[in-house]
């Protein structure tokens, strides 16, 4: 039986699934739902047709499709595509000529501006102090105590070693090396990393494990498979569950609200507190090969979009020149 255009598609997402990250799953699926679009323009019908009618000629028509997307969400999408057609070479479902079907992208391809990382510092630092001190954390009863040292733990880890949010929730407890003060994770693109955790972080963290010694000895596992962060709600009764990406977003939009007040909501996200390490690494030492490597910045100019941030030369010539006269 012939493989239609929609099955291989979703065999493909399949694919995806089992190799890359949710997030990633969820964006391929949204730009092969608009190539979808692009085949019914083409009356082409992705139910019924083969792939193996597919040719890197769509591809052209998928990138000018996209024109009213941001270049941005045009080079993701793209991506998406491109990866599906060399699936599609791979596995021998269709002809696809690949090194025309990549002149053909990057001669109708926008390319994305560079946006400069904009978080507010000041506001970030005020909150990494009024968590800092366990004593000043409100909290009612044991779950709420809990709670509150497990989000003080996270925000402080959150800043101090520059994990992504999923990153931090897939943490277990066995992951830590106590001693030398480091974990070792599989982090984006499933490459293995060593990452540094500060004395305070260590601290925070070792005051919620401690508080949850109980809860943490009557389950029945391994303390080094346990979740470093775990869910503390009714859903999770009395087991030991990890914490989600969800849930780390809402630990960050709750605690910005308790400490900072409402307005300040939405401002300040989990990978705020990324910018907010890289940015301080590039302050203190101005290394911006340290930055790269500690953030794990695949390109350097990645991490180039910081240097602007921290640039106190750059200050003093300029306030010089215009506010001294």
């Amino acid at each position: 039986m012939t493989a239609t255009i929609s099955s291989v598609i979703t065999d493909y997402l399949n694919v995806v699934k089992l190799a890359r990250s949710q997030n990633t799953t969820l964006t391929y699926g949204k730009a092969l739902k608009e190539f979808k679009k692009v085949l019914a323009k083409a009356k082409i019908d992705p139910d019924t047709s083969p792939a193996s009618g597919l040719t890197e000629d769509l591809a052209s028509k998928f990138v000018m499709h996209l024109k009213s997307f941001s270049p941005a969400t045009e080079q993701v999408y793209v991506r998406a595509l491109a990866r599906f057609f060399k699936y599609l070479s791979a596995e021998r479902l269709a002809e696809i000529n690949l090194p025309r079907m990549g002149l053909l992208i990057e001669q109708r391809s926008r390319k994305p501006g560079i946006r400069l990382p904009q978080f507010p510092t000041n506001e970030i630092e005020r909150i990494l102090e009024s968590v800092s001190d366990a004593a000043t954390l409100p909290a009612e009863s044991q779950t709420e105590r809990l709670r509150a040292m497990r989000d003080r733990a996270f925000l402080l880890t959150l800043a101090d070693t520059g994990l992504r949010v999923h990153e931090a929730c897939n943490l277990r407890r066995g992951d830590l090396d106590w001693n030398e003060g480091r974990a070792v994770i599989i982090g984006k693109g499933d490459k293995q990393a060593v990452i540094r955790f500060t004395s305070r972080s260590m601290r925070a963290l070792k005051d919620y494990l401690s508080l949850r010694a109980a809860m943490d000895g009557g389950s029945g596992k391994q303390l080094t498979a346990l979740p470093l962060f775990a869910r503390h709600d009714k859903g999770a009764g009395k087991k030991v569950k990890p914490i989600t990406p969800t849930t780390g977003r809402n630990i960050v939009a709750e605690r910005i609200k308790q400490i900072l007040g409402s307005e300040a909501e939405g401002h300040i996200t989990p990978h705020s507190f990324r910018h907010y390490f890289v940015s301080t690494i590039l302050k203190a030492s101005g290394n911006l090969k340290l930055a790269q490597a500690l953030a794990r910045h695949e390109n350097i100019q990645i991490t180039q979009r910081y240097a602007h941030l921290n640039d106190d030369e750059l200050d003093k010539g300029y306030y010089e020149i215009f506010e001294k006269k």
